[in-house]
C-alpha cells in the first residue's frame, strides 16, 4: 500500500530495541508510517540488529557531536519526520532538537509518572523501586519531552495491578504488554487524530 503523505518517525534508543521492534511491525502493518532512521549512542545495543533486520538505517551518535555540533541537528532537519520517538534512550535531548521538534519528541516511561522518574531512573531500576517500595500498581507513561528527565507533559498512562508476592522481573513483563500494546496507539493518535 502506498500513501503520498508517507508520515516519517525516527526512533532513538539506546537498548534491546523491542519497543522499536513493536513500532516497526505497526508500520509495517499500518503502511501510512515510516522509521526513517534509528538512532543509537550504545554500541553493541539489541536496536542494532533489530533495526538492521527490519531494514532501517541505523546512525550512531557519540556524546561530542549530539551535545557540541550542529551536524547531527541538520540531519535531523533534513530528515524532517513528524515525530521523534525516544524507545529506551538514557541521555538527556540536547535543547536546540527540543526547540527544533517542539511538540514533537515523545518518549515512553515504566512507570507513572511523576513517580519514579528522573535522572538515573530507567529500566530493571524503576521496577526495583516500585516493588521495594510496596506499590499496589504501576504503569507507563508516554509524554513529551522536554528539557528534564521525564518531566514533559504527559500524553497517556495505563496501570496495572502489582501482585503480593510480584518481583521487578515479574512487573517488567507486564508493564512491556503495556508499553508494546500502548506506544503504537499513541503514536498513531498524535499522527492522524
Amino acid at each position: 500500500m502506498y500513501f503520498c503523505c508517507m508520515k516519517k518517525l525516527i526512533v532513538f534508543a539506546s537498548g534491546s530495541g523491542t519497543n522499536m521492534e513493536r513500532i516497526a511491525e505497526w508500520c509495517a502493518a499500518d503502511g501510512r508510517v515510516r522509521i526513517e532512521l534509528v538512532v543509537c549512542n550504545k554500541a553493541g545495543a539489541g536496536v542494532i540488529d533489530r533495526a538492521r533486520k527490519a531494514g532501517i538505517p541505523v546512525e550512531m551518535i557519540d556524546k561530542k557531536s549530539f551535545y557540541q555540533s550542529d551536524i547531527f541537528l541538520k540531519k535531523l532537519l533534513k530528515l524532517n519526520p513528524d515525530l521523534i520517538v525516544l524507545a529506551g534512550f538514557l541521555w538527556l535531548i540536547p535543547p536546540a532538537l527540543i526547540e527544533a521538534f517542539a511538540s514533537r519528541i515523545i518518549n515512553i516511561h515504566p512507570a507513572l509518572l511523576p513517580s519514579y522518574g528522573g535522572k538515573g531512573m530507567y529500566g530493571m531500576r524503576v521496577h526495583e523501586a516500585v516493588v521495594a517500595a510496596g506499590e499496589k500498581i504501576s504503569g507507563i507513561t508516554i509524554h513529551l519531552v522536554n528539557q528534564n528527565y521525564d518531566e514533559g507533559d504527559i500524553l497517556f498512562q495505563a496501570t496495572v495491578v502489582l501482585e503480593p508476592d510480584e518481583t521487578p522481573g515479574s512487573l517488567v513483563q507486564k508493564i512491556h504488554s503495556l508499553e508494546y500494546r500502548h506506544y503504537p496507539e499513541v503514536i498513531e493518535h498524535l499522527l492522524f487524530g
